[in-house]
C-alpha cells in the first residue's frame, strides 16, 4: 500500500523564509478577525441619532442645535436630506441633497443649509447651480 502525500514533504521553515525573501511567496503569520475599516476621505465620522444617520459629527451637532431652535419656535418645518434636481430635462441627472431645509416663521424665509468641513469642486458647482436654477443661496455651517 502506497502512502498518500499531502504535498508538504520537504517544506521547512527555512525553505519558506528563503522563498519569501526572494518574493516568490508571501507568508501570512496571523489572520485578522475583522477587516480594518476604511477611513473616510475627509476624516468625517458617521453618527447615528434619533433614527437618522449623519455624515459627520458637525452635521449631527447642527441637527441638535436646529432641534432646540425648533422647540423654541425660532424655526419651523425642519426637513433633512432634501433632494433638488439641478438638470431637469437634461440627458444626465444632477442632484444636490441639502442637509437641512427649514423656514423662519417671523419672515417666512426658506433656508437651505449644508454642513461643510471641506468644499469640493462638485459641491461648489452644485452651489452655483442652486442659485441659477432655484434662486437659492445655500447657507453653509
Amino acid at each position: 500500500m502506497r502512502h498518500k502525500s499531502n504535498g508538504w514533504e520537504g517544506w521547512t521553515e527555512q525553505r519558506l523564509k528563503d522563498l519569501e525573501k526572494k518574493g516568490n511567496i508571501k507568508v501570512i503569520t496571523q489572520l485578522e478577525d475583522k477587516p480594518k475599516k476604511k477611513r473616510a476621505k475627509y476624516g468625517n465620522k458617521k453618527v447615528e441619532y434619533d433614527g437618522h444617520t449623519f455624515d459627520s459629527k458637525k452635521e449631527y451637532k447642527r441637527y441638535r442645535e436646529l432641534l432646540l431652535l425648533l422647540k423654541a419656535f425660532e424655526i419651523a418645518q425642519l426637513e433633512l436630506q432634501v433632494p433638488y434636481e439641478l438638470n431637469e430635462g437634461g440627458t444626465h441627472s444632477l442632484k444636490y441633497v441639502a442637509d437641512f431645509v427649514y423656514m423662519i416663521p417671523s419672515t417666512g424665509e426658506k433656508i437651505v443649509e449644508d454642513c461643510k468641513g471641506f468644499k469640493t469642486k462638485t459641491y461648489l458647482k452644485k452651489k452655483r447651480l442652486m442659485k441659477k436654477v432655484y434662486g437659492i443661496e445655500i447657507k453653509e455651517t
